[in-house]
This record gives structure tokens, C-alpha cells and sequence, in this order.
């Protein structure tokens, strides 16, 4: 897997079991774009954010350093889908309406990422970028979840996850702020559906390269004690974080001729 890339081993799990973005949020991103011809999901995996940006604009392109994770990706005839960095692409130059990075931007050159999205943003384009933090359930559960998160995974985390810990407030966004509403995120999920989620992070996967073994399968006893019935769905939540901005054109600085 090239650097950056942690989830090509488990791009079928990813497709199946991350969760998907509240309407409310393409409805605010929809409205701030100058236009809704073109947008750009940038690190897009399986398309948890493509399929929805799709209903709000004529065509998505879906960038990803993953091939594995591109082939995970439902067709659609106003999708493409390529397989590329983030800081290099060969979208065209000011024809990008909505720069989108959901849940990726922690594993990018951000400097040299903002340049390509420069380069790629029409006039009065917007960037918006977002992460979920730890995944969110009701007593007993919820400790469980964050000591199995916290505690057996901890060491294992890459150290670009800070950065969602943090809330992206660690990150630099040098562009023209955008206000974004208090947005909620939450789905109705089974138990099995949890512990599918679980088997999709970075950490999971560092742990079982290092000891070769899945940590969620104990853990799932563990879980199966606190959620007996494995058809009853609950509700889990997660702490969304946007920010967005308008991107300024490049400004072309004339450099004095030394005589």
C-alpha cells in the first residue's frame, strides 16, 4: 500500500459498514457553492460522501490513493472514478464548483493538497472539509466501545488521527472562513453492524499486521454481554466536525528585475 493508504486491506468492510453523512450537510454545502456543475470528493473511499454529493450536482469526480478502495465503488453514470493523490491530479484546471474531504484530510500534504485545490477551483469555489471523532453509544456500551478504542487500540492508532481527536483545530485552513451550522450525525445500527464498523479502522488493521490476530473478535463477546440480542438496533452517534471556506484565486506575485 503506498503512504497514507490504510485501508486497502479492508475496502470491502469499508464499503459495508461506515456510516454515511447527514442530508443536512450537503444541503448547507449545495447552498454555499457558487454553482452546481462540478464537485470533487478527495479521498473518497468507497463513496460514503460521493453517492450524496451526486444528488446536489451534475457531475462528482471521486478521487483515491486506494486502488483497492475505487473498485469497492458503486457505478454511476455522473461518478468518476479515479484512482489519485490527493496533491496530484489530472482534473482540469478552474472547473471545480466544491472541493469535499470527508474524513481524509488528516492523511494528506496539506499544503501541497490546498495547491491542487487551487489549481482545480473555479471562481468563487468552495473547500469544505469534515471528520467524525469516536463513535458514540448510551452507558455501559459507550465505555466499553471507548475503552476497546482507548485502551486495546491505543497504541496502534496512526499518529495523523490526532488530528480528529482534535476536531481539525490542530490543522491550518488558509482560506475565506464559511459558517457551517451545528450538524447531527447518528444511524440505527445492530450489533453485528458495530462490530463490522469496528474491523474498518486504521488502528484495528495496525494491530492485527503487528499480532496477528483480530482484536474485535474478543471484544465481541465482551459486547454480545451488553447488546444480548443482536437484531435490536441503537442508536450511535458520532461528533461531527465541518469546515469550510471560500477559495480565493491564486495571486501571481511580480518579482522586480534586478538591473
Amino acid at each position: 500500500m503506498a503512504r497514507g493508504d490504510h485501508f486497502s486491506d479492508v475496502s470491502a468492510g469499508y464499503a459495508l459498514f461506515r456510516p454515511r453523512y447527514p442530508k443536512a450537510l450537503f444541503e448547507t454545502l449545495a447552498a454555499l457553492a457558487p454553482r452546481r456543475t462540478l464537485a470533487w470528493d478527495c479521498g473518497a473511499g468507497t463513496g460514503q460522501a460521493t453517492l450524496d454529493l451526486v444528488e446536489w450536482f451534475d457531475r462528482v469526480i471521486a478521487t483515491d490513493l486506494s486502488a483497492s478502495q475505487i473498485a469497492q465503488a458503486p457505478q454511476h453514470p455522473r461518478i468518476s472514478w479515479r484512482v489519485a493523490s490527493a496533491e496530484a491530479t489530472d482534473i482540469d484546471s478552474e472547473s471545480v464548483d466544491l472541493v469535499a474531504v470527508a474524513q481524509a484530510l488528516h492523511w494528506f500534504d496539506q499544503a501541497a493538497f490546498y495547491s491542487e485545490a487551487r489549481r482545480v477551483a473555479a471562481r468563487g469555489a468552495v473547500i469544505a472539509v469534515w471528520s467524525y471523532g469516536s463513535v458514540q453509544l448510551e452507558g455501559a456500551l459507550g465505555e466499553a466501545v471507548r475503552t476497546f478504542e482507548r485502551v486495546t487500540l491505543g497504541p496502534y492508532w496512526p499518529v495523523e488521527r490526532k488530528q480528529v481527536e482534535t476536531s481539525y483545530e490542530s490543522i491550518g485552513f488558509p482560506f475565506d472562513p464559511l459558517p457551517v451550522p451545528p450538524i447531527d450525525m447518528s444511524e440505527q445500527w445492530t450489533r453485528d453492524r458495530l462490530l463490522g464498523y469496528l474491523r474498518t479502522w486504521s488502528a484495528t488493521s495496525q494491530y492485527i499486521a503487528i499480532h496477528g490476530s483480530d482484536p474485535v473478535m474478543p471484544f465481541a463477546v465482551e459486547l454480545a454481554a451488553l447488546w444480548p440480542d443482536g437484531h435490536e438496533s441503537r442508536i450511535v452517534s458520532w461528533p461531527l466536525t465541518v469546515r469550510a471556506g471560500r477559495i480565493s484565486p491564486t495571486v501571481l506575485v511580480a518579482v522586480p528585475r534586478v538591473r
